[in-house]
Parts: C-alpha cells; sequence; structure tokens
C-alpha cells in the first residue's frame, strides 16, 4: 500500500513565496525538507533562517494542542501553562483549537502557528512541510514516556483476535495518526496479512475519542487508537472499562511531540524553551488533566531520535510526503 500526503494551502502559498523563492535559491542540504528548508546541521528539522529579516518575533502567539479530543476541553487544561508562557516570553498566548491534523499543519506552514504540540504520527508531515522543530514530549515524573497503540472492539462482538477483522469494517482516526492508521495498517499487514480495502473496510472516525466512543457504543466494531487517550477517557468516566475489550497491544511510541515554528527568532525560541522547561506541574490545569495518562513533565527529546520509529513504520506503509 503506498499513501502520499499532498497538503494545498492556496493562498498561504502567495505569503510565503517570495521567503520561499529565497531559501529554495540557497544552495544547502536539506535530506527530506521541502525546498523552503535547510538542514545544514543535520538533525532533520529546518534550520532557524540565518538572515534575521527572516526570523518572526510577534507580539501575540499562536499555541495549538494536538486535535486528538474535544478542544475545549483542552482550552481549559492549558490555561496555566499558556499564562506561565506569557510570563515567561512577554508576550499575549492565544489558544488555537484545531479541528483536525491537516488544520494545525497548515496553519503553522503559514505562518499562523508559532508553538504547537503534534500528534506522533504528523511529527515528520510537520517537519518536513511545516517546518516544525520539536524539542519535547511529556513524560512521568519517572521519566518513562510513550503510549501504545491498541485495537480494542466491545464484549461479544466476535472479535478475538486481528485475524478476525478479515471481512469487517475497522475504524481508523486519519491517514496521518500514527495509532490511529500508520502503525496498525503495518502490524495487520506484516503480522497478520490484512491490508485495508483488500481484507477488510477501513472508516475514519477523525479522531480517537471519537473511534472510542465508537467502539464502546458498538458503532465500530473494532478500532485502532491510542490507549493514552482511552485512559484519559476512563479517568473523565466518559467510558467504563468494561465497554472495550483489547484485541492488541504494539510496542511503545512517542508521544505528542512539542516544539516551535523554525523561523522564530532564536531568543523567542530560548524563552519558549525555558517556559517548557521551567514549568511547575503542582496545582495546575495541565497537571490535573495529564496526570490521568501518568504525565507530569515536558522532557528534553530530538526529533532524529525519537521519531526514528515512526519514520521506518512510515516507510513500511510506503508512505511518501509531498509539499505543495
Amino acid at each position: 500500500m503506498t499513501v502520499e500526503f499532498k497538503l494545498l494551502f492556496g493562498a498561504c502559498a502567495v505569503a510565503l513565496m517570495s521567503y520561499s523563492t529565497t531559501v529554495a535559491a540557497q544552495d544547502c542540504p536539506r535530506g527530506d525538507l521541502d525546498a523552503r528548508f535547510c538542514d545544514v546541521d543535520g538533525d532533520l528539522v529546518a534550520d532557524t533562517p540565518t538572515d534575521p529579516a527572516d526570523q518572526v518575533n510577534p507580539d501575540t502567539l499562536i499555541f495549538a494542542y494536538t486535535p486528538v479530543e474535544d478542544p475545549a476541553v483542552y482550552k481549559e487544561a492549558w490555561s496555566d501553562f499558556l499564562t506561565h508562557l506569557e510570563a515567561e516570553t512577554g508576550k499575549s498566548v492565544v489558544f488555537f483549537p484545531v479541528q483536525n491534523n491537516a488544520a494545525q499543519i497548515e496553519a503553522m506552514r503559514s505562518g499562523r502557528l508559532h508553538i504547537a504540540g503534534f500528534n506522533t504520527g504528523s511529527n515528520p508531515l510537520a517537519v518536513n512541510c511545516a517546518g516544525f522543530s520539536p524539542f519535547t514530549i511529556m513524560a512521568s515524573e519517572d521519566g518513562n514516556f510513550g503510549y501504545e497503540m491498541e485495537i480494542i472492539t466491545y464484549p461479544g462482538s466476535g472479535i478475538e483476535s486481528p485475524a478476525d477483522i478479515e471481512g469487517k469494517q475497522m475504524a481508523f482516526t486519519s491517514p496521518t495518526s500514527n495509532s490511529g492508521f500508520k502503525a496498525p495498517s503495518a502490524i495487520l499487514k506484516a503480522e497478520f496479512g490484512l491490508e485495508a480495502e483488500k481484507n477488510f473496510e477501513p472508516v475514519y472516525s477523525g479522531k480517537h475519542d471519537n473511534s472510542i466512543l465508537g467502539v464502546a457504543n458498538k458503532d465500530y466494531a473494532v478500532a485502532a487508537i491510542a490507549n493514552s487517550v482511552m485512559s484519559r477517557m476512563i479517568e473523565r468516566d466518559v467510558i467504563t472499562p468494561d465497554q472495550v475489550v483489547s484485541i492488541y497491544k504494539s510496542q511503545t511510541f512517542p508521544t505528542t511531540g512539542f516544539g516551535t515554528a523554525h523561523n522564530l527568532a532564536p531568543e523567542l525560541k530560548e524563552s519558549i524553551r525555558n517556559a517548557f522547561f521551567n514549568f511547575e506541574w503542582e496545582g495546575t490545569s495541565l497537571k490535573a488533566e495529564f496526570e490521568k495518562s501518568n504525565e507530569g513533565q515536558f522532557l528534553e527529546m530530538n526529533y532524529k531520535d525519537f521519531w526514528d520509529v515512526i519514520r521506518k513504520i512510515d516507510t513500511a506503509n510506503g508512505v511518501s510526503y509531498a509539499c505543495e
């Protein structure tokens, strides 16, 4: 199965034309990055522009969290952190409630998004096409991090293992999601000889909470989801554990990657990094929400190493990205 993702940004391209032409004219290494970017240091993410005129230092910073669940829940959850971010940067910060992964990537590519948490599967596309520079993930207080992809069904569905998915309908979230599409597609093909469209019918719910609720309410017979999202939904009493049955659990994957647009001014990037790493979680709205999935600190990471397994899954799925 070969999947090619193309992002079409229409009018946004006009605003970027001058900058794009300048960068494209440079003779610089870029690997898989879009022609607008350079990667001189070989870390697989876009370098900060060397010309100060191409660096951005806005009065208001826009922040968006990956749209894995209801945006309203996360606007409140991130409120204390964003207040801290304002204090650290001296700027106003606005929460942008994106509805899907493509909209979030488009917003950063067009210069309308400065700080973001992109989901695991979207990180490569955000890095290569939008100039996203991730530097941290959430972790437990003892330093453990990540989540697993689980394939779930409901009690009495007749599906007892992934092999039983053949001939049935299976819910995914979106094609850019690691646990919601990429990882289960690779695993089902490699371990069970099952391919979407060929051996079962794929449907797309849009978000992990939609897939989980769909299974719990018996709208979907089976779905691939991120178990960290399911844990938080159980903690909030959105579903009960006895409404779902797990029939497959993957290896551990890195969770949401947080970072900035590549072209922010260096001093601004540094103050944003500091805000993540000196944030005191105890007693905050962020702690209240994310302790439900055993997370309580920001752990420094780098895209090149932490996302190696995700890039390998993309390769196994025949995924290529075309940025237009």
